[in-house]
């Protein structure tokens, strides 16, 4: 561990520039956790009874009788429950959750009545508990009863924007470059925030939202590859990782935010606050080298290398001229006939399976990214029957996400990336066995369990963002990295459902988790280490990294190899050794 927090100190020492523009890019990686789980309170359902027309004179609950209905919630213990009330008129009325029923004989008040009832609906609205909640979304439009579905569908729509948003943004940083999207995105993350509280009916809510959810995906994946493109092989573990403990700490600011305000309106314009101090200063990022030198711009690249260089008081910087010469036989032996025109060529999805080699790659790393997501919310989901402090709860779940990426680091930098993810998705799978073998009255035994497989899962899913980014070459990292988020969200969609097959089998959950897991665990054996290795280039060097020479011919052009690549990355410590 101290080994592992040594590497950050000499980072944050000996790369001045690097730590700086990392701590600017993470920070707002907070944000795209808030935005993320802000629903989980935002859209919360309080308990409630159908309306009715007319003034209430008693309330009656059991052999409990209030003035008010607001006085009876303390009481609620089940959405079977019903309230009797009777109004000033004389009428009595038996209040259910989504139905009211007029007492045809109202001589007197009492809870249990065996005469006629006339049934209406619930045309006056309802009465909703605001003891913890004064205003949510479900209170705001009554996305109740025969509305509830549409209460139901405000994260899946979320976690469909975000799906769409991880393959758009990712292509576009490929082709655009990285800085004008993390502009872009963390601008829209402000502006679709702050018009989320504005909206004036749910079907606006929702499209505003489902904006919000692609330009928050689109900054996370974007920004990943941007600080892992500038940090160098000593930090690079865990800086990338670490992007992740802050998306952690957005959810411990929902946590912390949804206790202190109870209006939702006022709720999402505070947590959207946190986005303005990055908004204001990153228009001063700087594109990454990598990207300016796969694209021959390599007069940008100098210039952004030179002031790399002034920050971290580097007297002699890399040119990116000796690199081009280095590299020159390289360029010239691969350009043959009509492949001069391939410099040109724009990449897309369908590079990432140019060959059998990377399309297996490919598709394990897909499986990977979607069991993560799947077994992190399954897991998340379950923690609900911890009971408690709601608030509590949140924030602790954000909270324990903290440790596994340190274990993460840790393993990652002296296992390795594959050995490191390897035994943790099979003690997932485990995990899951053992939960379905401990007796059900053994509460604090389940949930220390499911405690553990979250852990467990959350090694492995924090990781993989930083092995498929060192598995991949620049020309097509952002797509990869966009396109494994996007199975990401495809299991973050899919856990919900999976969730509700427990009325099937209260076990079948765990069950689909602890296979997904083990099958991953398996072909996780296949794929090549990374630690240690320079960032590749191209599709040809990316796939020599799984020890492969089959390239891909005609399929991408030759460019700088990630190894001449690397050295921008490493300048910063060459000059180091060389005062010493």
């Amino acid at each position: 561990c101290i080994a592992g927090f040594s590497s950050v100190n000499f980072f944050l020492s000996r790369y001045r520039f690097q730590a700086c523009v990392y701590f600017a890019s993470v920070f707002q990686a907070m944000s795209c956790g808030i935005h993320y789980l802000a629903s989980v309170f935002m859209a919360v359902t309080p308990n409630f009874v159908c309306g009715i027309p007319g003034n209430v004179s008693s309330v009656l609950f059991f052999n409990s009788s209030e003035s008010s209905i607001e006085d009876i919630w303390t009481l609620w213990t089940s959405t079977e429950n019903y309230i009797v009330v009777q109004l000033e008129d004389g009428e009595v009325w038996e209040l259910n959750q989504c139905s009211r029923s007029k007492r045809e004989v109202s001589l007197d008040l009492a809870y249990e009545y065996k005469g006629n009832k006339s049934v209406f609906s619930c045309s006056d609205g309802f009465f909703y508990d605001d003891t913890k909640w004064k205003s949510t979304v479900v209170t705001q439009w009554d996305l109740v009863c025969d509305r509830e579905w549409l209460a139901k569908l405000i994260q899946p729509t979320f976690m469909l924007g975000v799906l769409i948003g991880a393959v758009i943004f990712g292509d576009i940083a490929d082709r655009l470059g990285r800085k004008r999207v993390i502009w872009f995105t963390s601008a829209g993350q402000f502006v679709f925030g702050i018009a989320v509280a504005f909206t004036f009916d749910y079907y606006s809510f929702v499209i505003v939202r489902f904006l919000l959810a692609m330009v928050s995906s689109g900054y996370l994946v974007v920004a990943f590859v941007y600080v892992t493109e500038f940090v160098g092989i000593k930090a690079r573990t865990w800086a990338s990782m670490h992007v992740h403990a802050f998306f952690a700490m957005g959810i411990m600011i929902v946590a912390l935010v949804g206790f202190l305000v109870r209006t939702w309106w006022v709720y999402q314009i505070f947590v959207s606050i946190a986005t303005l101090p990055f908004v204001l200063c990153c228009w001063m990022l700087p594109e990454t080298p990598f990207w300016l030198l796969s694209e021959e711009r390599y007069e940008d690249a100098q210039k952004v290398i030179n002031i790399m260089a002034r920050w971290n008081k580097v007297s002699t910087p890399c040119k990116v001229s000796e690199l081009c010469s280095v590299q020159h036989d390289d360029l010239v032996s691969g350009r043959t006939g009509d492949n001069d025109t391939s410099s040109t060529k724009k990449h897309n999805i369908l590079d990432l399976f140019c060959n059998w080699d990377i399309a297996r790659r490919t598709i394990t790393v897909w499986l990977i990214w979607f069991t993560g997501s799947l077994g992190y919310y399954v897991f998340s989901l379950s923690s609900v029957s911890l009971g408690g402090n709601e608030y509590l709860n949140l924030f602790l779940i954000g909270a324990v996400e903290l440790p596994c990426y340190i274990v993460a680091c840790i393993g990652m930098d002296k296992l390795g990336r594959r050995n490191t993810l390897i035994p943790f998705l099979i003690l997932s799978a485990l995990i899951c066995v053992l939960i379905m073998v401990i007796p059900q009255d053994f509460n604090i035994l389940i949930i220390l369990a499911n405690m553990a497989g979250k852990f467990s899962i959350g090694v492995a899913f924090g990781l993989i963002y930083l092995y498929t980014a060192e598995l991949y070459p620049t020309i097509v990292r952002s797509l990869a990295v966009g396109s494994g988020s996007m199975m990401c969200r495809v299991g973050s969609v899919v856990a919900p459902f999976c969730v509700y097959l427990r009325s099937v089998w209260i076990f079948m959950p765990l069950l689909l988790v602890g296979i997904m897991a083990l099958l991953s665990g398996i072909l996780t054996i296949m794929l090549p280490e990374t630690l240690g290795k320079p960032l590749t280039n191209t599709l040809v060097e990316a796939t020599e990294l799984g020890r492969n020479k089959k390239s891909c011919s005609g399929k991408t052009p030759p460019a700088h190899s990630g190894a001449a690549l690397e050295k921008i990355e490493m300048f910063g410590q060459e000059t180091v050794n060389t005062e010493k």
